[in-house]
């Protein structure tokens, strides 16, 4: 792996020379505990989002990936297919933060590294995860709510910023989304 977004220091180099870098998905409540306790760490303690914001109804049925080192959970981030979603709504009362899909539409989220594995290839190598799996099970695109601190991050893995900035829980969004 070459180029700026994967160049790190010794720590991503040994974890790639001894391959203790694991990703895959969540298969226990053991690994999903995990993967809720790193969101919770990264957004609520972190970034200071409202703890009953972080969590919602999409995290029971989501497709989750863990990047796993030592057995510790470092990485983080799910799929919503248009399987898993509810009906939207028909009171025309907005119940979403501006990302929704359509048949062919995966909604990746919760993107979360635990502070001392940024910039070390962890969150790449979830998102490709994330990205093989929507592929996998047919979706054409993938869509997601990216911080704006966090574009550069996407649109290296090819993501396009698409409309106005929007506030989720009081933090900059933009949406952004990938041809598959």
């Amino acid at each position: 792996m070459t180029g700026a977004r994967h160049a790190a220091g010794p720590l991503w180099h040994s974890v790639m020379e001894t391959g203790r870098l694991v990703v895959k998905r969540v298969e226990s409540a053991a690994e999903l505990e995990a993967a809720l306790d790193l969101r919770t760490r990264v957004f609520v303690r972190e970034q200071g989002v409202p703890i009953e914001e972080e969590a919602d109804e999409h995290d029971a049925s989501a497709t989750h990936v863990i990047a796993l080192t030592g057995g510790r959970v470092v990485g983080t981030g799910r799929a919503v297919f248009p399987t898993q979603l509810p009906p939207r709504p028909t009171d025309g009362e907005a119940r979403d933060t501006g990302v929704q899909t359509t048949p062919g539409q995966v909604r990746i989220g919760r993107m979360a590294v635990e502070q001392a594995w940024r910039r070390c290839g962890v969150g790449s190598r979830v998102l490709e995860a994330l990205e093989a799996e929507a592929r996998r099970v047919g979706m054409e695109e993938a869509v997601l709510a990216a911080q704006t601190n966090a574009t550069g991050f996407y649109a290296s893995h090819g993501y396009r910023e698409e409309g106005a900035v929007f506030p989720d829980a009081g933090i900059d969004h933009i949406l952004m989304r990938k041809r598959l």
